[in-house]
């Protein structure tokens, strides 16, 4: 299984983007798929999560503004994020726990797409 991310770009302090990330070849089961980031200087840290049955997780500094969902049947992960601020700066990158077959966990990670807040 592949991830590709898409929907980064320059956005001013207040706006919207939402990302996309879809998953591309075969697999047994996807499971929980997430959205974690990298600012400059900083460790990766998770922004959202969402379960196959549509439980969803947040960071605290991003409740309320961001939303994560997901299309089950395009294998798709979403996260829409509103009133951007300056600290959301960061590489975006999508995660999915995957199963190659009924044993074997592994864990998948997109390619990262660039989100920079201008103040």
């Amino acid at each position: 299984v592949q991830l590709q991310a898409s929907g980064g770009g320059l956005v001013q302090a207040g706006g919207s983007l939402r990302l996309s990330c879809a998953a591309s070849g075969v697999v047994f089961k996807l499971d929980d798929m997430g959205w974690y980031r990298q600012g400059p200087g900083k460790e990766r840290e998770l922004v959202a999560s969402i379960t196959t049955g549509g439980v969803t997780d947040y960071a605290g500094s991003v409740k309320g503004r961001f939303t994560i969902s997901r299309d089950n049947a395009k294998r798709t992960v979403f996260l829409q994020m509103n009133n951007l601020k300056p600290e959301d700066t960061a590489v975006y990158y999508c995660n999915a726990e995957t199963y190659p077959d009924p044993w074997q966990r592994r864990d998948v990670w997109g390619q990262g797409t660039q989100v920079t807040v201008s103040s």
